[in-house]
């Protein structure tokens, strides 16, 4: 640990840190889903332990990565529901008010916020309106 700064620096610090994890993880997310769906069958926990020695991606979260692969390959059982805890929340809302752009910060927040949309009113007007201007197919819910 270390004073970093005046009263406050050190959560302000902290804050920065988290929202860097987010942007981190969310990056080892989409690499690795990209790696389950391209149909060369990876053993996921072998690249990630592969990239944990030499690799520019190198990493504790990478580490992490290896190790819940390695637990739970596919991993089952797991909903896709992403909590936050206010950091990534308070970090986008003091890069918008300092006027810093933290693309990559915001869409992981928001990413985190999109995977507790079980039922998305959003997504079903974006496939109404494709329907609409371009004739593109509308996926009907299953009614009992």
């Amino acid at each position: 640990w270390a004073h970093v700064g005046r009263s406050g620096a050190g959560h302000f610090a902290k804050m920065t840190h988290n929202g860097i994890e987010y942007g981190a993880m969310q990056a080892y997310a989409e690499g690795f889903a990209l790696l389950e769906k391209s149909g060369f069958d990876f053993d996921l926990a072998q690249v990630a332990a592969i990239w944990r020695h030499g690799s520019v991606v190198r990493s504790w979260l990478l580490d992490l990565t290896a190790e819940a692969l390695s637990e739970n390959p596919d991993l089952s059982g797991i909903q896709p529901y992403v909590a936050d805890s206010g950091e990534g929340r308070w970090m986008v809302a003091e890069s918008i008010a300092a006027g810093v752009p933290c693309p990559v910060i915001s869409a992981s927040l928001l990413e985190r916020i999109r995977s507790r949309v079980t039922d998305s009113f959003a997504n079903k007007l974006l496939a109404a309106l494709r329907n609409k201007f371009g004739g593109h197919e509308i996926r009907m819910e299953k009614t009992e």
